[in-house]
């Protein structure tokens, strides 16, 4: 009896001096737009859509800003996207400095020096591109320049399908034959980049 009355003693004071402590809380502050509910490093992914894997996607860091009102991924230090056939070719690659993908909107955005590669051999350079996975069309509003076998066409503004085998460059600056273009493209880029 005595045994027992002592455990009951014991385990009041024990249960009173646990919930006698005091509590803090910590506040954190939390702005959806600023701060990245994942992050993933070193990123060679595929992607598949509608149960066909359809792009492989390679990114040294990879953000996604989920609880974003617009929720959206980041890539800081750039990326490269490929996109396959049915058969697994490449039929288009894109790389850029930078890169977003809009979730809601099934929007890419690619910033600084982006490159983009078409199932034909031409080659893409401008500083900003966007890729609108929904109507299946590539475009920028920036200077482009396009590198086909026997010619480099430049422009400002552009607008493709997204296998890059049909597009319309608008305001053209020049067509230059592979064999006469000038040495220094530098103020053709720089004039067009003004017009812009």
């Amino acid at each position: 009896m005595t045994t027992i009355r002592a455990i009951v003693v014991m385990s009041l004071l024990l249960s009173g001096s646990c919930s006698g402590g005091r509590q803090e809380t910590v506040e954190v502050a939390f702005d959806p737009e600023q701060t990245y509910t994942m992050k993933t490093t070193n990123v060679s992914t595929l992607v598949s859509d509608s149960g066909i894997t359809r792009y492989r996607a390679n990114a040294k860091e990879w953000l996604v800003f989920g609880k974003a009102n617009d929720p959206y991924w980041y890539f800081p230090e750039g990326i490269y996207l490929e996109q396959f056939d049915t058969l697994f070719q490449v039929k288009a690659s894109i790389k850029a400095d930078t890169a977003y993908y809009y979730e809601k909107q099934e929007l890419w955005k690619g910033v600084g020096n982006v490159e983009m590669q078409s199932l034909d051999n031409e080659y893409f350079t401008t500083s900003l591109i966007f890729w609108d996975q929904k109507s299946q069309r590539i475009y920028s509003d920036q200077y482009i320049r396009i590198e086909q076998q026997d010619k480099v066409i430049t422009g400002v503004g552009f607008e493709s399908n997204q296998s890059m085998t049909e597009y319309k460059i608008f305001n053209t600056t020049g067509i230059f034959p592979m064999n006469e273009m000038p040495a220094d493209t530098t103020n053709v880029e720089k004039e067009a980049g003004q017009d812009a």
